[in-house]
C-alpha cells in the first residue's frame, strides 16, 4: 500500500491588529524635530498611538482645565504635564501673550523634557505660533515658516499669527534658557539650532 501523501497544514495568518481601533494618530500630528511633536487636542482613542512615542512630556496650550482622564494617562505613563494657557488668536493682535510663549519656548529648547508632545485645540493657531517661534530659533527663513503654518491652519490661516511669529523677540528666550532653563549643556541637538550669543547677558 502506498502511504497517504500528507497534506500540509495550513495556519491562518496571525491576525493584524486594527489599526483603526488601536492606532490613532490626534488631528493634526506630526513631527516638528527631533524629539519634537505637535498635535491637536488628544482624546483617548489617540492614547494608545500616543504611547509609541515614549514621550516624557505633555505640553498644552489651552486655557481650560485640562480633562480628568488626559491627567491620569499622563500619570499612568510617569509623563510630566505643562500648561501654557493662551486665548485664541484672534483680533487683536496683543492676544497672544509673549511672556507665555517665551516660557513654553524654554521648556522646548530642554532636552531634558524630550520627547515632548505640544498641543492646542485643533493644532493649528496657537501651536502654529509657538512651532513658528521655534523655526525662527533653528533659523527656518520666514517663507518656510509661513508655509508650514498656512499647511496646517489653512483654510483659515491669520495674518494676525504669522505677524506674531515674524515680531516675536527671541532675547528672552535665550536668557531664560541661560538664567532659569536647561542651559546651552541641555539644548536640543538640531543641527540648526544657532545661539545669538552677543545677546546673552
Amino acid at each position: 500500500l502506498v502511504p497517504p501523501v500528507p497534506q500540509p497544514l495550513y495556519l491562518p495568518p496571525p491576525a493584524l491588529p486594527d489599526v483603526e481601533d488601536d492606532l490613532v494618530p490626534p488631528e493634526n500630528f506630526a513631527v516638528v524635530s527631533g524629539g519634537v511633536y505637535r498635535c491637536g487636542f488628544p482624546m483617548k482613542r489617540n492614547f494608545r498611538f500616543m504611547e509609541t512615542l515614549r514621550l516624557k512630556t505633555v505640553l498644552t496650550l489651552v486655557l481650560e482645565d485640562y480633562p480628568e482622564a488626559n491627567l491620569k494617562w499622563c500619570q499612568s505613563q510617569d509623563i510630566q504635564f505643562m500648561q501654557f494657557g493662551i486665548p485664541g488668536n484672534k483680533e487683536p493682535f496683543d492676544n497672544i501673550p509673549e511672556d507665555v510663549i517665551c516660557a513654553a519656548l524654554v521648556q522646548i529648547l530642554d532636552r531634558r523634557n524630550h520627547p515632548i508632545l505640544i498641543h492646542c485645540n485643533k493644532g493649528k493657531h496657537r501651536t502654529g505660533c509657538l512651532i513658528g517661534c521655534v523655526r525662527r530659533l533653528q533659523s527656518w527663513s520666514l517663507t518656510s515658516i509661513f508655509d508650514e503654518y498656512r499647511r496646517f491652519s489653512s483654510p483659515k490661516s491669520r495674518a494676525v499669527d504669522q505677524q506674531f511669529i515674524d515680531l516675536f523677540d527671541l532675547s528672552p528666550v535665550w536668557e531664560s534658557v541661560m538664567s532659569s532653563g536647561g542651559g546651552l549643556e541641555n539644548l536640543p541637538r538640531w543641527g540648526m539650532l544657532t545661539l545669538p550669543r552677543g545677546r546673552i547677558k
